[in-house]
């Protein structure tokens, strides 16, 4: 099955060290230039003999009649050439943790001259983004280009080659019984949105997942994910918008959190932090608790801060649906508690209908002028055209013990995009700490597989769980120290730390490291002055 990607033909490809923007990018492709330190045979496009398959013709209309198919001139016009013919060609698709530490992996290990790989790095995005502390963009803790920083400074000291792309169709070549650890054929072609052809010897499935909004009717159109930098700036300008239009008004503003897991209980603490008194936070689960797979440390240490922050929760909760309050009628005949937090009636806030997750609860509705989802998410997997690429219902490949796409001998999948079990039987969660360690095996494997060495079973190795609370709180719960929870400023620090370590690169933590530095310093004397201040008006 065809799934169109929402990015226009025209959507641009960006080399790594190339500046990102539109047409301009795509022009470059056809007009090689020579300031990369790669040289220019890496972006030069020529004529490579192909397997006969039909090619997605960008901008063709896919709606009516069969796919277009291009001329072999055409095809070959379109198709990257590597630098040499020699080297493993190796894709790796998703520049997220699975992706890009996948690439930095390989990148650092030792290999003979012939063997190095040739690494193309593959995202539609022109940042990496460490998800994990997307939260402190709202509180204003950290700036973009500490979490957030461009590919082409992350890979500008390496040989990985970074495009700006989508990804459209994937044809794959290495059926099983394929001999995997030589270079006897190519394993598959990866067909980008842009019309680009890549051929590969390897390729690294790391596409992750998005939010899934479209849970319940009304969820898509009022309701805002948060799970990429996009999600960041949107929610970030809807609170300044209503921090605005509340302004010296006694009329809350009040934000609903759908879900009550990691991500929402993060998110319910950092905006009511950012809101004060001005607002009111509202928080709803489906399970009689928050954090229903954390540790117990963790778990009380969020409730005495949502607690404390006056945060309401709707536990044993679902959301049906959610309209705006001008379309919302209830009936004489519906048993409902209407709870609008005091707000005065708005014909543009929101109504979120809440129906028991479990018996002994009443239906009720909520009023609120911005709803934040937290709940489902989708691997991106399913959005490329595959040639018997196992997958489970949810959308994920099923791979082996060493990370390989079952039957693909020439393909990993990792995080988001791999459905992998524990040694129980369990499934993988999709944390970045998951797709740490994936990436680590992912590289080592993909060395024993070029140099015809055994590879290695993974093995998860869970190190503990942290979680934000605010800009001095937090909660660290170490997998290696039974019963302790760092809490408080100290568990903050700890948090912080431990997500500095994980950082990219050395370059990259080092820039980081030191305006935190400077930003603490900063806060220290602006502490310092104020409680000098008080002291001084008191005498």
């Amino acid at each position: 099955m065809l799934v169109h990607a929402t990015l226009p033909a025209s959507a641009s490809l960006t080399p790594f060290n190339g500046t990102s923007g539109g047409a301009r990018q795509w022009g470059k492709l056809f007009f090689p230039v020579s300031r990369t330190k790669f040289g220019t045979n890496s972006f030069l496009f020529g004529e490579i003999p192909r397997r006969g398959s039909p090619i997605i013709v960008p901008g063709a209309s896919q709606s009516n009649g069969p796919v277009g198919e291009v001329s072999e001139d055409e095809r070959a016009r379109r198709t990257y050439v590597w630098s040499n013919d020699k080297n493993p060609r190796v894709c790796i698709l998703g520049g997220g943790f699975g992706g890009l530490y996948t690439a930095l992996r390989l990148e650092s290990l030792e290999w003979a001259r012939d063997k190095k790989p040739q690494i193309l790095l593959f995202d539609q995005s022109e940042r990496f983004v460490f998800k994990p502390m997307l939260y402190e963009l709202l509180s204003g803790e950290v700036d973009v280009w500490e979490i957030a920083p461009r590919f082409s400074d992350l890979l500008g000291n390496t040989s990985v080659q970074f495009f700006q792309d989508r990804v459209k169709l994937l044809h794959t070549y290495d059926y099983e019984g394929m001999n995997a650890s030589t270079r006897s054929g190519c394993g598959g072609a990866v067909h980008l949105e842009s019309g680009l052809i890549v051929e590969y010897d390897w390729l690294v499935l790391a596409l992750g997942a998005a939010g899934k909004v479209d849970l319940v009717p009304g969820a898509a159109e009022f309701a805002l994910p948060f799970s990429t930098l996009e999600d960041a700036y949107m929610v970030e300008k809807r609170l300044r918008e209503l921090e605005r239009k509340y302004f010296g008004k006694d009329t809350p503003i009040v934000v609903a959190v759908v879900g009550c897991g990691y991500a929402g209980v993060e998110l319910a603490a950092t905006v009511s932090e950012r809101l004060k008194d001005k607002g009111v936070v509202h928080a709803i689960g489906r399970d009689a608790t928050i954090l229903p797979t954390a540790p117990p440390g963790n778990t009380e240490a969020a409730l005495k801060v949502l607690s404390s922050r006056k945060i309401q929760l709707s536990l044993g909760y679902s959301v049906r649906s959610i309209k705006r309050a001008s379309e919302y009628k209830t009936s004489d005949s519906d048993a409902r508690t209407t709870n609008n937090l005091g707000a005065a009636q708005d014909p543009d806030r929101l109504v979120l209908e809440l129906w028991p997750f479990e018996g002994g609860l009443q239906v009720q509705t909520l009023d609120a002028d911005l709803v934040l989802w937290t709940v489902g998410s989708k691997p991106l997997l399913p959005q490329i055209e595959r040639n018997w690429l196992p997958l489970i219902e949810q959308g994920q490949a099923e791979t082996d013990e060493t990370l390989r796409v079952k039957g693909h001998p020439r393909i990993f999948a990792i995080g988001d995009s791999s459905a992998l079990r524990d040694s129980s039987g369990r499934r993988l969660p999709a944390t970045a700490q998951v797709a740490f360690q994936q990436a680590d095996f992912t590289g080592w494997n993909l060395w024993a597989a070029i140099n015809n060495r055994r590879l290695l079973p993974f093995r998860f190795q869970n190190l503990g769980e942290m979680m934000t609370l605010g800009r001095s709180d937090a909660a660290v719960t170490p997998s290696f120290l039974e019963g302790l929870t760092l809490e408080g400023p100290v568990g903050h620090t700890a948090r912080k730390i431990a997500y500095l370590a994980r950082l990219p690169t050395d370059e990259h933590r080092l820039k980081v490291g030191i305006s935190w530095l400077m930003k603490s310093a900063v806060d220290s004397v602006a502490s310092l002055q104020s409680t000098l201040a008080k002291v001084l008006s008191r005498l």
